[in-house]
């Protein structure tokens, strides 16, 4: 029924896209902006905008335009209340439905548009069953994202590693939920470049064996939601020969999934001669000749978060530190991909046989640097 949804802001830029079937191009929003100026109003655009192939069905919700593009005929009402349910669902989770709650929890957003529609037909869209399925940010969050400041960059580096073991030529044909996530993709190639270009779609003949099927960047900061929060106290005290160590994990936008091989490390200022801590879980290690502070701390509990406290001996008459140290942080999150994409489907031409195909996602922090 419902073949892609635009999200278009009050200044007449889309800033998020979905798309259930095939990508649709953006251009079709065309007559949707042309409709747009001729419009006396905000509230004064059409609901129902015919175009030569698809019909444009919106609704205007705290300055925000949901537009549905429709490819055949379907009541109007039918596809209005359910962008209605959308917005109303975006409002339940994130306490506001505006561009930046959007936004700051768009992998939360992807996930609620993936359940909330299959194949294109409503399916879950009752608030209870969708909570179950996908848990709401929680209040201690949106505190969290208020206590641990702004991102100052933020960007994503993904690969998909294929394995094939498959006899004869088979064709291959694999497609996204979303993929105009992907920005600066590089191909193998056995890629039909001209394919992707055209509908979002790949298309190959595999290799044998192991390789790599493509890589792609996500640079939109808006886009990369960071799935670990770090709430700090790090502390020198003009003329005293003791600092403050207070440092605290947890995760954020994990869908539920668990943050796992977590390691800490904090180059300390040449001053600190010592460190006494206590970590609520895992081990830490202080090396007082390059001043390297490493803490493992394994699974983060989010029922009970792991800390790191105590304070730091400085060497006596040595003036306060210039900067404050900064964290470095490393973990793994299986069974998720923090830029959103998903596989829609894997199809197999040119042989007979059933094919077995399975697929493993996998967040790994690269650079994950916070500045106390």
């Amino acid at each position: 029924m419902i073949h892609s949804l635009f999200l278009v802001n009050a200044s007449g830029d889309i800033f998020l896209e979905k798309h259930w079937k095939s990508v649709v191009s953006r251009s079709v929003c065309d007559y949707f902006f042309e409709a747009q100026e001729r419009a006396t109003e905000p509230e004064n655009v059409p609901p129902v905008i015919p175009t030569p192939h698809h019909y444009l069905i919106s609704v205007l919700r705290h300055r925000i335009y949901f537009v549905a593009v429709i490819q055949s005929e379907v009541p109007p009402l039918f596809v209005i209340e359910f962008l209605h349910r959308v917005v109303d669902t975006f409002q339940d989770y994130f306490g506001v439905c505006t561009e930046a709650a959007i936004k700051d929890n768009v992998v939360v957003v992807y996930e609620l548009l993936e359940e909330m529609l299959d194949n294109g037909f409503p399916l879950a869209t009752e608030s209870n069953i969708l909570k179950e399925l996908i848990k709401p940010p929680t209040i201690l969050r949106t505190m969290v994202n208020t206590i641990t400041g702004s991102t100052i960059t933020a960007e994503i580096q993904g690969v998909i590693d294929a394995c094939v073991k498959l006899t004869g030529m088979p064709d291959l044909t694999l497609s996204f939920m979303n993929p105009r996530l992907l920005d600066d993709v590089s191909f193998h190639p056995c890629v039909r470049f001209k394919r992707w270009e055209a509908e979002r779609i790949l298309s190959f003949i595999p290799p044998d064996g192991n390789f790599r099927l493509l890589s792609y960047h996500v640079s939109s900061q808006n886009l990369v939601a960071i799935p670990v929060y770090v709430k700090h106290n790090i502390t020198f005290r003009e003329g005293s020969s003791q600092g403050r160590f207070d440092l605290t994990l947890g995760p954020k936008q994990t869908m539920g999934k668990a943050v796992e091989s977590v390691l800490v490390s904090s180059q300390l200022p040449r001053g600190v001669l010592n460190a006494n801590l206590n970590p609520s879980q895992g081990t830490y290690t202080f090396d007082p000749v390059t001043k390297m502070l490493s803490w493992d701390v394994g699974k983060i509990n989010p029922q009970k978060l792991p800390s790191l406290k105590g304070t730091m001996s400085l060497q006596a008459g040595a003036s306060k530190p210039d900067e404050n140290p900064t964290i470095n942080i490393q973990f793994k999150i299986q069974q998720m991909a923090i830029s959103g994409l998903k596989v829609n489907r894997l199809d197999m031409y040119g042989e007979k046989y059933k094919p077995f195909k399975g697929i493993k996602y996998m967040t790994k922090a690269g650079k994950f640097q916070v500045r106390t």
